[in-house]
């Protein structure tokens, strides 16, 4: 998990009906149409990158950079925040002076990363490096999300405190549309990393949960622990 970049599939109930809609759409005059014009523009892509050579990367800067250390594996995050650098100093190289450098017996080219590459990767970082620092995966995140929006809803409706409210899980599926499955694994996940208490129904009934998290709490963007880029520009 540490080595990759972890990506997930949206299960909500909004992208299922853009994925129909796209699927209606691709049936038409519209769809056909944008269709070849897709194939034209992916054609395009690929031929641009083909224009991309390996040169190395030289930043000036990375002593200067931080990163949160407060995990272990933060290690091999940290290289990948320091390689979204290279990639994106990568992609610029025709706006690029080209160096060269003796190296022993050879000479190496190479380009150097500017402050403009590492603010557009301090843009990216916490998007694509932090959700795989959080401790939830995505779907559970999205689901406590969704339970905080229903105990909020419930509670502010009834004018009861969140403590009172307590909730089964059929409830929280009526609530979100998702299947038993997803409702049963992700739920249990948020109460293993008590998001959540479970309780014990009444007179053997099934059990239901109460929400630990507040459900008033703001939601920040996943903090990777990043240098301010202006402070290099002193």
């Amino acid at each position: 998990m540490n080595r990759c970049l972890v990506l997930t599939v949206d299960e909500g109930q909004e992208q299922t009906k853009a994925i129909h809609e796209r699927q209606r759409m691709a049936r038409t005059l519209e769809g056909f149409i944008a269709s070849e014009e897709r194939s034209v523009i992916l054609q395009r892509q690929r031929n641009a990158q083909q224009l991309i050579k390996p040169y190395r990367i030289v930043n000036d800067f990375a002593k200067d950079l931080t990163f949160v250390s407060t995990r272990t594996r933060a290690r091999r995050d940290h290289e990948k925040y320091l390689t979204l650098i290279d990639a994106v100093t990568l992609t610029h190289q025709h706006q690029r002076r080209i160096e060269r450098q003796r190296v022993g017996e050879k000479v190496v080219e190479f380009i150097r990363t500017t402050l403009a590459d590492i603010e557009i990767a301090n843009r990216l970082a916490p998007e694509v490096l932090g959700r795989s620092l959080d401790e939830l995966p995505p779907q559970s995140r999205r689901l406590l999300n969704l339970v905080k929006m229903m105990v909020k809803q419930w509670c502010e409706s009834r004018e009861m405190e969140q403590a009172d409210y307590l909730f089964s899980r059929r409830q929280v599926r009526e609530f979100t549309g998702w299947s038993e499955y997803q409702a049963r694994v992700h739920l249990q996940k948020l109460e293993d990393m008590e998001y959540l208490h479970r309780h014990h129904g009444k007179q053997g009934c099934s059990y239901v949960y109460e929400l630990l998290y507040p459900f008033d709490a703001e939601e920040k963007p996943f903090a990777v622990g990043l240098l301010d880029v202006e402070k290099l520009h002193i």
